[in-house]
Formats: C-alpha cells, sequence, structure tokens
C-alpha cells in the first residue's frame, strides 16, 4: 500500500467514526465500530509492511 492509500483509508475511517457517532440505531453504531476496528487493524498492518519495504530498500 502506498502513502497516498495509506491516507485515503485514514479518512475513510475518520468518516466512518463520524457516521458512529452520529447515528442513532445502536446495532447500526455497533456494526460501524466493528468495521472501525476492522479497517484500524488493516491500516496498522499496512503501515508495518510499507515500514519495512522501506527499510530493506535502504538497506
Amino acid at each position: 500500500m502506498t502513502e497516498h492509500q495509506l491516507r485515503e483509508q485514514e479518512s475513510r475511517i475518520a468518516r466512518y467514526r463520524h457516521l458512529e457517532r452520529e447515528v442513532t440505531d445502536p446495532l447500526a453504531a455497533c456494526l460501524l465500530h466493528s468495521i472501525i476496528e476492522d479497517l484500524e487493524a488493516e491500516l496498522r498492518r499496512d503501515r508495518r509492511g510499507l515500514a519495512r519495504a522501506a527499510r530493506l530498500t535502504l538497506s
């Protein structure tokens, strides 16, 4: 994943967080929370992969 894609993912997460705060249905809020957690885990994984690739490039 590129830096640009990471920033897009961060924006997507921010939009879901906003929706989570605005929604009044408890089930919808729970589902959004679950989606956010999955997206954040994916983002962390992708950031580690990008950092690893950068280190290999510098070696």
